[in-house]
């Protein structure tokens, strides 16, 4: 039975894809029904008819609120669908007599799930592990013949699973996020923390310590910091070539294999190199290192790469789009540190008000460009340029990596 497909995106048409399409999807981008060219039919979200469907799975994004899921009478998440064993679609219709299933391990958390899932993946790649889900590839386009599938696992697609369950469970710290969809902070934790109402006995949840835990068969480790997890895991941080978060990513990471095999690779894991735009470290014509961190839109993101180079007088540069989230703690780790800020974008008088309010040194630039000359005449030897902005881009860029580009080919030209 093929289900019924809600929103015409990468997720449902990956699941299409794999049942030879022939699919029906609903779409509110769709005014008029159209069949695309693997024979799919693709309707308005408003011609759906709960009392003809037998099966739905959903595009993560659609809200709780949204028609389609309020009408649904059999919905399933992508990973419902996938990976719950009396599903299980993908690898009833491709394996032989006996069903393989991927050993999985979920990864979520508000920053940081990227980068851990891509080092996890990169110490498991020798034993065959590969990495998708939110990370960009579905499930449904994965290597159903792979040992481990390694899950980068958004508060979305927790939210409408209800019967999959991971073999390890991976929660990175996290704070308020994405409340437009998910209503409340309680309500965004609760789906964090979603995966332990389905783990079972023997399967290992390793979480922050202080959230409101469910009740849950798994074995649940809560962790507060590097020192909990080198303690607890017997890992060794200063064998390990990443500051701040990332450190505590990559013990995350490390913490995983030393379950699963008993090994902690410090040489697999300092060969591992970070995405472009986070916490890039590069060096000017005179030798000083400045930081692109384009890609930190939110406050903790932010905060977790002032705590990164707080051993050296820091130029910040900050602004754009802010979507009127609670900028105190940004402010509260810059007055923990030597720093002088650099505003830019469409919050910049908001970011003066708070800079008098804590007493920090600030020069308004408006432009990244301004902000990037005004460094160069301020900058020490030692001192690091960081543009960690807390806000997104859209004010001023077409998005985060243009951001970030412009302003490593600025300081490149100083």
């Amino acid at each position: 039975m093929k289900p019924t497909l809600f929103g015409y995106g990468l997720t449902t048409r990956a699941i299409a894809k794999k049942l030879g399409g022939g699919c029906i999807f609903y779409d509110d981008n769709v005014k008029e029904p159209y069949t695309d060219e693997e024979g799919n039919k693709i309707l308005p979200s408003s011609l759906f008819d709960p009392d003809k469907s037998e099966l739905e799975v959903t595009t993560p994004s659609l809200k709780p609120n949204h028609p389609l899921i309020q009408k649904a009478k059999h919905l399933l998440s992508e990973y419902d669908y996938i990976l719950a064993p009396h599903h299980s679609s993908l690898f009833t219709l491709h394996s032989s007599l006996e069903r393989h299933m991927p050993f999985t391990v979920w990864i979520s958390g508000t920053n940081g799930k990227t980068t851990t899932t891509q080092m996890l993946t990169h110490l498991l790649e020798h034993r065959g592990a590969v990495s998708g889900g939110n990370i960009g590839v579905p499930l449904a386009a994965m290597d159903a013949e792979a040992p481990i599938w390694v899950l980068e696992s958004s508060s979305y697609a927790l939210h409408y699973t209800k019967t999959a369950s991971p073999d390890i469970y991976l929660l990175l710290p996290i704070t308020p996020d994405h409340l437009d969809w998910h209503g409340t902070e309680e309500a965004y934790e609760a789906d964090k923390l979603r995966p332990l109402l389905t783990m079972k006995e023997g399967e290992l949840a390793l979480v922050p310590k202080g959230l409101n835990l469910p009740e849950t068969d798994a074995f649940v480790v809560e962790y507060d910091s590097t020192d909990f997890l080198s303690d607890y895991f017997n890992i060794d941080p200063a064998l390990i070539n990443f500051k701040a978060a990332f450190l505590e990513d990559a013990m995350l990471a490390l913490a995983v294999t030393r379950v699963l095999f008993d090994e902690v690779d410090y040489a697999c894991i300092n060969t591992f190199k970070m995405d472009l735009n986070r916490q890039q470290e590069f060096h000017d014509a005179q030798g000083r290192l400045w930081v692109n961190d384009s890609k930190a839109t939110n406050v903790d993101a932010a905060v977790q790469a002032i705590k990164a180079y707080d051993d050296h007088h820091i130029h910040l540069i900050a602004g754009g789009d802010d979507k009127g989230v609670d900028l105190h703690p940004y402010f509260e780790a810059m007055s923990q540190v030597s720093l002088t800020l650099y505003t830019i974008g469409a919050n910049s008088e908001r970011l003066l008000s708070l800079a008098r309010e804590y007493n920090i040194p600030a020069v308004e630039s408006n432009t990244l460009e301004n902000a990037v000359h005004a460094i160069d005449k301020n900058m020490q030897a030692d001192d690091v340029g960081l543009l960690s902005p807390a806000a997104a881009s859209f004010d001023q860029f077409k998005n985060y990596a243009q951001r970030g580009e412009i302003f490593m080919n600025l300081v490149k030209q100083l």
